[in-house]
């Protein structure tokens, strides 16, 4: 939904930082969610804001505990963050609840929010879940309405359809189509499935508005430090839709411009040494190698 209700929320000039908020859970280890994101935004030049969602007791291994803050908090969070600051894109990420869900779809709808930017996280990278089952119906039913762009991966796509995860380029394309459909077919509205478990050496992800399909490739990078990917390439992607606004193609711009740069944070990830699980990736290596003092 590009429109919203405080005009302020719906534009932004290019000599105007975009403000944008995550509204996800906390990793401690900085890896994934609001911690992530608030990297990714700054990385790409938004100013972040964070309405946390959830806890979790999570590492680069594995999540040990997940506590849902009560609703009434979280709805005090958004109207207060709302009431006095311009939000100009909005990233959803780890929820937890189904009542947690939909207070934010609730929310979201009351103050007409722009640019949201969904991704349905389900699982950690540690293979835990992150989202209980009672919740996905309610994603579908209460998010997916507020929802500008959804970004989910081939597993999320299979828990979100009702099916087995697409495990071929041309099932993707049919799991898009789909993926579309529960999305509000009155205006514009677009699915980035990505394509990073498909097997072999080249990955490839899907960006569809319910007309164009276009195939976005990239090669595989082999590390393990894949912690967070996900959360940083919706939050970026969120940073960049209001920078875009008014060029040629720009929701497509805005994501071609997110994977390059996530590529660059996987491909640099090794230069940091955060945990001995799945390391996250490296938000700043463009500014950090630009900063670097020559030896």
């Amino acid at each position: 939904m590009r429109s919203s209700a405080s005009s302020a929320a719906a534009t932004s000039s290019a000599s105007r930082i975009s403000n944008v908020v995550s509204i996800a859970g906390v990793d401690p280890s900085g890896g994934a969610g609001v911690l992530a994101d608030l990297k990714a935004f700054s990385a790409l030049g938004a100013y972040g804001c964070g309405v946390i969602a959830a806890l979790t007791a999570q590492n680069t291994q594995c999540v040990t505990g997940v506590h849902v803050p009560p609703t009434d908090f979280l709805r005090l969070q958004i109207d207060t963050l709302f009431a006095d600051v311009a939000i100009h894109a909005t990233k959803i990420g780890m929820l937890g609840s189904a009542e947690v869900t939909a207070t934010v779809a609730d929310r979201l709808a009351h103050w007409q929010a722009a640019n949201v930017v969904l991704d349905p996280v389900m699982v950690a990278k540690s293979g835990d879940s992150l989202l209980a089952r009672s919740a996905i119906a309610m994603m579908r039913e209460a998010l997916f309405p507020q929802a500008f762009l959804i970004t989910p991966n081939l597993p999320e796509a299979g828990v979100l359809l009702e099916q087995r995860a697409p495990e071929t380029v041309k099932e993707m394309y049919r799991a898009a189509e789909r993926l579309r459909e529960l999305l509000p077919v009155s205006s514009e509205r677009w699915v980035l499935l990505k394509g990073g478990h498909l097997p072999g050496n080249d990955l490839v992800d899907l960006l569809f508005d319910g007309d164009r399909m276009v195939e976005l490739p990239a090669p595989r990078i082999e590390t393990k430090n894949t912690h967070g990917t996900g959360c940083s390439l919706s939050s970026a992607i969120a940073a960049l839709l209001p920078q875009r606004a008014g060029g040629f193609r720009p929701v497509e711009s805005a994501v071609r411009e997110a994977r390059q740069w996530l590529l660059g944070a996987i491909a640099h990830s090794g230069e940091l040494g955060v945990g001995s699980g799945h390391g996250p990736v490296h938000h700043f290596h463009a500014l950090w190698r630009r900063n670097a003092v020559p030896h």
